[in-house]
């Protein structure tokens, strides 16, 4: 990794929820930080929220299931810094329905931002990271407790998230030979905007409405940062965060 001094972290959906929570403890521990997503405004709220430091942050802005889109942030990130040394894959969003009525254009909707954004961004940060020096980076994809247990009627958002375990897997074992290390974190009822409603009462599997338990993102944000600074030759492969309380556990 690079010295204290010149590094380089991208984060993917970073104007709110867990991007923003990822984001805010990067920088505070001296990252130069990349903040993508579609909406510009979002991204400079987000950047409105730092204290000014030495180091920086920049606005991008980014569809991740455009592979052009994505190919110009890393472009851009590579111009200004000359590096990357995280990557943060954490856009994504969650549509679901019961499978017999989930429209088609929504399920391509979720695989193209969950599962192919990633991948794209993930193809990008190889080619800047295998090729720097020093060589090499890590990469963190945000996975979810549905990667290991659907909630129901989730099928485009569980389906995804068993799909990028698979991708982490593979990029960990392809980046060996080029310093790479990837990881994957798995969050289960972070407060956000996104999960918010799950403090009010989401489907259990036995069919009733239950509020659930939540923790605070700031503590997602902070595992993300111990992901991020590890030494390149350790890995957390995998990590569960979530609300102690939470039904996942006990799921079905």
């Amino acid at each position: 990794m690079a010295s204290q001094e010149n590094r380089v972290a991208i984060v993917t959906g970073a104007g709110t929820g867990i991007g923003e929570a990822a984001t805010i403890e990067l920088y505070k521990d001296g990252y130069d930080v990349v903040l993508a997503g579609r909406r510009i405004e979002k991204l400079n709220d987000v950047i409105a929220k730092l204290s000014i430091k030495n180091n920086k942050a920049t606005a991008i802005v980014c569809d991740v299931s455009d592979p052009n889109s994505v190919s110009m942030l890393f472009k851009e990130t590579k111009k200004m810094f000359n590096r990357l040394d995280v990557l943060f894959n954490n856009a994504g969003i969650s549509l679901g329905g019961r499978i017999e009525k989930i429209n088609i254009v929504d399920w391509k909707k979720v695989v193209d931002i969950n599962l192919n954004g990633m991948f794209f961004c993930t193809q990008e940060a190889f080619k800047i990271m295998k090729n720097q020096s020093p060589i090499g980076g890590r990469i963190i994809n945000n996975g979810s407790i549905s990667a290991h247990a659907p909630r129901p009627h989730s099928a485009p958002y569980t389906t995804t998230k068993h799909a990028v375990t698979g991708l982490t897997k593979s990029t960990s074992l392809d980046g060996r030979e080029y310093n790479i290390a990837c990881s994957q974190i798995d969050i289960g009822n972070a407060l956000t905007p996104l999960a918010a409603r799950m403090a009010k009462g989401v489907p259990q599997a036995d069919g009733s409405i239950k509020a659930e338990a939540m923790m605070d993102a700031k503590k997602v944000g902070e595992a993300i940062l111990q992901m991020a600074n590890l030494p390149l030759d350790t890995n957390i492969q995998f990590m569960t965060i979530m609300a102690t309380k939470m039904p996942y556990i006990g799921r079905g």
